[in-house]
């Protein structure tokens, strides 16, 4: 079974964010202590905007250390880059990124059992924390977005704990592989047939591909990504 130490178990308060002082659970901080993970998230983590962040389908934010160093490259020297939580994660690890990361990939992580459920979306939100106009873009056209996951048993979450995998239920529909599907193919329709019909994949996700299907478009990004519109 392959295993990944956790480098950052992180939880925030809704605090107003940015310029706009939108509420945002975005800032969060590693704790020290083990926490309760139910099917919502873990104890003491709250999402500003609930209807759109958070719920049984986003329960668990996870982003690779990994991209960190390339962020550092793109935008140089950032504070928020010197730990893990810069991107609103409740899970940092190294050696785990969006090409090998599947949609139904189950792992244990203290004694909850959790499953990969989609893929991040951006939002302009990650604007407002790195003081960028275009870093939820800039996540969104390069591919590092990170995943969720849901939770399949409660339990207990360590900072001393690790990620192991423990199923496999389809492989070969990684987040990146769906990612490139949404926004670099995003017409492809053998792929976005596959997604509508991805039994694991966050109902919400399903339904943007069968639009796309029915309407041959698709959905304007901009107010997701700006704010704006």
């Amino acid at each position: 079974m392959t295993k990944f130490p956790l480098l950052g178990l992180l939880v925030g308060k809704a605090a107003p964010l940015g310029p706009r002082g939108a509420l945002s659970g975005i800032a969060k901080v590693p704790v020290a202590d083990s926490l309760t993970l139910s099917e919502t998230g873990f104890d003491g983590d709250v999402q500003g905007d609930p209807i759109r962040h958070g719920g049984p389908e986003k329960a668990v934010h996870h982003y690779p250390f990994d991209h960190y160093p390339d962020w550092t490259e793109g935008l140089g020297p950032h504070p928020l880059l010197s730990r893990p939580g810069a991107f609103g994660e409740n899970l940092s690890t190294t050696g785990l990124k969006e090409n090998a990361v599947a949609i139904g990939d189950v792992f244990e992580l203290g004694t909850a059992i959790v499953e990969v459920s989609q893929g991040r979306q951006p939002c302009w939100k990650l604007n407002e924390r790195f003081g960028t106009a275009a870093m939820a873009r800039a996540v969104q056209s390069t591919g590092r977005t990170g995943w969720y996951y849901r939770v399949l048993q409660p339990g207990i979450v360590t900072p001393e704990d690790r990620l192991t995998l423990v199923e496999r239920r389809s492989p070969e529909w990684t987040v990146a592989r769906i990612w490139r599907a949404f926004y670099i193919d995003p017409l492809n329709r053998a792929e976005l047939s596959g997604i509508a019909a991805l039994e694991r994949l966050a109902n919400g996700w399903r339904t943007h591909a069968s639009r796309r299907l029915e309407t041959n478009s698709v959905e304007d990004w901009n107010k997701r990504l700006t704010g704006m519109g």
